[in-house]
């Protein structure tokens, strides 16, 4: 790291919750957020948005006719985004904003698309308002920020790399503070009818049905969950930040198909030494992990810790099990759940994997996203 990067705030808006107290009691119980969505034969799991957060989006989309016609994916991250900024005074009016989707406006543009197949015709608010660009835009009118701002997608891991991009913006002197992180609305039929496509899907109705870092599962077991984090990053010295960054990797590897991963996690073994760099492996106390609930993802992640930290294997955890896969939000969430058993300096494991190891001490945490085609992110944070 060329310069000192604190994470100021972060702000999240998930089926854990909408404030850092609600969701640290959200991870300290062993209940996870999942019901059955859909009638007839084949309903899905997924993680959604409690009736009191879905009332705080409908209101937010009432509050004023310019949202009235703006997907949940933007709606959601104008709320994580105020949430993030909701303790800080926004001094800096020329903060960047960079937030990713993988999906963008999926509920908009299936609407939109289904129209037009019936009718032949488009919405005048069809483009502007499934334009991936979206999201940051109008986060950046609701906060009044005149900074750059920009959006993209890099699938599953999008959330990471917008962190990546601030951080490369506050290091080059461009900007004094971002806010980063990646917003998700997937849960409708045809992103749910892809996943269950590539067989990666949970099925079994039982009493955890997201089984990430159950090693020794037979079916993969992957949740889509909705829902929006933002992290806010400073270059400036701050004595009230919740965690600083010690470093930052990334990579990807060689595609076999759209979806691959090698079963060692090549790409992840190189974002996570990189973000380590000359430390000791030994100085990582532990590792938030992507661990999707899939066999082979999360086989890929625990092959490619074992061959980074060789013999002395850090304390190993995530929060897919509790709250699923939100895409492109997911690695902030993972971010977010860092800092926090930073700040409560106490670790939190999956209650039914044999990762049980507790860290002695909590001083830095790696944390760890990767997305389809090999596009792997690692963090490292540490205690202020």
């Amino acid at each position: 790291m060329k310069k000192q990067i604190s994470i100021s705030s972060i702000g999240s808006f998930s089926p854990l919750g909408k404030t850092s107290d609600e969701i640290w009691k959200n991870y300290l119980n062993n209940q996870h957020f999942f019901h059955l969505k859909g009638a007839g034969g084949d309903p899905s799991w997924v993680g959604s948005l409690s009736e009191d957060q879905q009332k705080d989006v409908e209101d937010l989309r009432e509050s004023d006719s310019k949202y009235r016609y703006l997907d949940n994916s933007v709606l959601y991250a104008i709320l994580a985004a105020r949430s993030a900024f909701k303790d800080l005074e926004i001094s800096d009016r020329d903060a960047g904003i960079n937030i990713g989707s993988s999906r963008g406006a999926t509920g908009l543009f299936e609407k939109y698309h289904s129209e037009y197949i019936e009718t032949g015709r488009s919405s005048t608010y069809t483009s502007p308002s499934t334009t991936l660009g979206n999201i940051s835009s109008w986060v950046a009118q609701d906060l009044q920020l005149n900074g750059p701002e920009f959006s993209h997608s890099v699938t599953c891991s999008t959330g990471m790399h917008s962190v990546l991009n601030a951080i490369a913006w506050l290091e080059s002197g461009m900007a004094k503070s971002f806010l980063a992180g990646g917003s998700e609305a997937p849960l409708t039929g045809f992103t749910l009818a892809q996943m269950k496509a590539m067989k990666i899907y949970a099925t079994e109705d039982i009493e955890f049905p997201c089984r990430a870092l159950d090693m020794e599962k037979s079916r993969n077991s992957m949740i889509l969950s909705e829902g929006a984090g933002m992290v806010t990053l400073s270059s400036s010295e701050e004595n009230n930040s919740l965690a600083s960054i010690e470093g930052v990797g990334y990579a990807n590897e060689k595609l076999k198909h759209g979806a691959s991963l090698s079963k060692n996690g090549k790409c992840l073994q190189r974002s996570m030494k990189m973000a380590i760099g000359d430390l000791n492996v030994n100085e990582i106390d532990a590792v938030v992990m992507h661990a999707p609930g899939t066999i082979g993802g999360d086989l890929a992640e625990v092959n490619a810790i074992k061959k980074v930290f060789t013999d002395r294997l850090p304390a190993m955890t995530s929060n897919k099990w509790k709250t699923g896969h939100s895409f492109a939000a997911s690695g902030i969430l993972s971010l977010q759940m860092a800092v926090l058993m930073l700040q409560h300096q106490q670790f939190l494991p999956v209650p039914f994997s044999e990762f049980q190891q507790k860290p002695d001490k909590l001083e830095k945490i790696l944390v760890n996203s990767v997305g389809f085609g090999g596009n792997a992110v690692s963090i490292l944070i540490g205690r202020k």
